[in-house]
């Protein structure tokens, strides 16, 4: 730090200025940063250095490529290493995002135990009585058969990701918003799930609900990251002005949320044509429930941590 301070602040400088003349400059200012970075990510890939190198090093590369024609190949780069990265990246914000969740969850179940009008309060008295009433008759979920499969297929794609935005827009009041959101939902599921269990119907709720619920509601986590992304930009702008860190956490959450989208459409398609057909075969419900499982946890999780990997062993056979 002490050899390359300065170097560091004169080429923040740089980029700083709004006509830069010499291309060559920054096209060497890029180099250099990019083996500072090798290094530190070699030996220091916890430190404060690193990511300070790393910020600066993806600022010097759009300074080079702003203005460079995008490849016919972008939207496959996108899916297959900017968004894997970009959750690799965000993981403690997904971690958070998940645990808020899963204790609303267990709020929720524990409220609906200790309070009978809890569920009618957070499912709504009409859902309620509709949901026992198909309960008498022998099909406690009926409900997700009601609607002509295209229609609830539409409906649900659109309120979903209506959801979505709206979770990670939430975000803006320093991750608070989004955090009220997914806990809010997670009370929701876990009032719904108890009062399944309540009525002696919580074996057929886990395999019709989970069927889309699975990646419902993972993505609706990962849309509750987005916003705290978004939201710890502001409270924490580390090396940036509060507004340029606001302006990075804020495309960054975007473009998860952009991500969210294919996996909405995925488990509304599963809602709308399949969850009606739930108890034809439990083997073909637990199947699609873990494949659905093996899905979110490969892309969202491992393969981000996986592509991470390969990335710090090429450089380290450069360096």
């Amino acid at each position: 730090m002490k050899q390359n301070a300065d170097k560091w602040k004169q080429f923040e400088e740089i980029l700083q200025s709004k006509d830069i003349h010499n291309p060559d400059e920054i096209a060497s200012s890029y180099i250099q940063v990019i083996d500072d970075l090798s290094f530190a990510r070699t030996f220091f890939p916890t430190s404060v250095t690193y990511k300070y190198l790393n910020e600066l090093s993806a600022k010097v590369h759009q300074a080079i490529y702003k203005n460079k024609k995008e490849k016919k190949g972008r939207i496959i780069n996108f899916w297959k290493i900017e968004l894997p990265e970009l959750f690799f990246y965000s993981r403690r914000q997904l971690f958070i995002s998940f645990f808020v969740f899963m204790l609303a969850a267990l709020i929720g179940a524990i409220s609906a135990a200790n309070d009978e009008s809890f569920v009618r309060l957070i499912l709504g008295d009409s859902y309620v009585n509709l949901t026992l009433e198909n309960i008498k008759n022998g099909h406690p979920l009926a409900i997700y058969a009601s609607e002509a499969p295209l229609y609830a297929f539409l409906m649900i794609v659109i309120n979903n990701i209506k959801v979505a935005l709206f979770t990670y827009a939430s975000g803006i009041l320093i991750s608070l918003g989004s955090i009220l959101m997914i806990f809010y939902n997670g009370v929701m599921v876990g009032a719904f799930q108890y009062f399944f269990f309540q009525y002696g119907a919580l074996q057929e709720s886990l395999l019709t609900i989970w069927l889309h619920g699975t990646i419902e509601i993972s993505v609706c986590i990962i849309a509750g990251c987005a916003g705290i992304v978004m939201g710890n930009s502001i409270l924490f702008p580390e090396t940036y002005t509060r507004v340029q860190s606001f302006s990075n956490g804020a495309k960054q959450g975007l473009k998860i949320v952009i991500g969210t989208i294919p996996f909405f459409v995925i488990a509304a398609f599963i809602e709308g044509f399949v969850t009606r057909h739930s108890r034809t075969s439990y083997f073909l419900d637990v199947s699609l429930i873990i494949l659905s499982l093996t899905l979110i946890i490969g892309y969202f999780l491992i393969y981000p941590y996986i592509l991470n990997k390969k990335e710090l062993n090429k450089i380290k056979t450069t360096t």
